[in-house]
């Protein structure tokens, strides 16, 4: 199978406190993630962050089931995921890394790896991968922004 890596950059008018608030609220995501369907958190840290996480979401016509394990290695700058187990893809590994800019607010860096358990053309890979890259920052962008105004 072929692993998939993609990176997207925005920036957004907000702390990048206010942006890992808004991130670490993984409970909330059906809110503002619109293929996000439905969250569960399994496991905290000794933080009381998530650290285990089932999800439910809308995927290429279909609904898929995965389980992603959060860490958080940099403080209130960077929140990672690895896929700990998912009924169609082998990877789903990710970061969201929130940096100040000199001019106030924070870029977001979004990266996602990704290996499917079965193949897809690759005009149909490209498409989603622009569709999560695009809507994933713009979705968290306009929540960091809504909740912080």
């Amino acid at each position: 199978m072929t692993t998939e890596h993609a990176t997207e950059h925005g920036t957004v008018s907000a702390s990048p406190s206010s942006c890992w608030v808004v991130a670490t609220d993984i409970e909330r995501y059906t809110e503002w993630a619109q293929d996000i369907k439905e969250v569960v958190v399994v496991e905290r840290n000794e933080q009381g962050l998530a650290s285990k996480v089932a999800f439910r979401a809308a995927a290429m016509g279909r609904t898929t089931s995965y389980v992603l394990n959060y860490t958080y290695p940099d403080g209130e700058n960077v929140i990672e995921w690895a896929l700990d187990e998912g009924d169609i893809m082998r990877r789903l590994d990710g970061r969201y890394l929130f940096e100040p800019v000199e001019t106030g607010g924070t870029a977001i860096t979004y990266e996602l790896t990704v290996e499917l358990l079965v193949p897809i053309p690759g005009f149909v890979k490209r498409r989603a991968e622009g569709k999560i890259m695009g809507t994933a920052l713009r979705e968290l962008r306009h929540r960091i922004e809504t909740v912080t105004a």
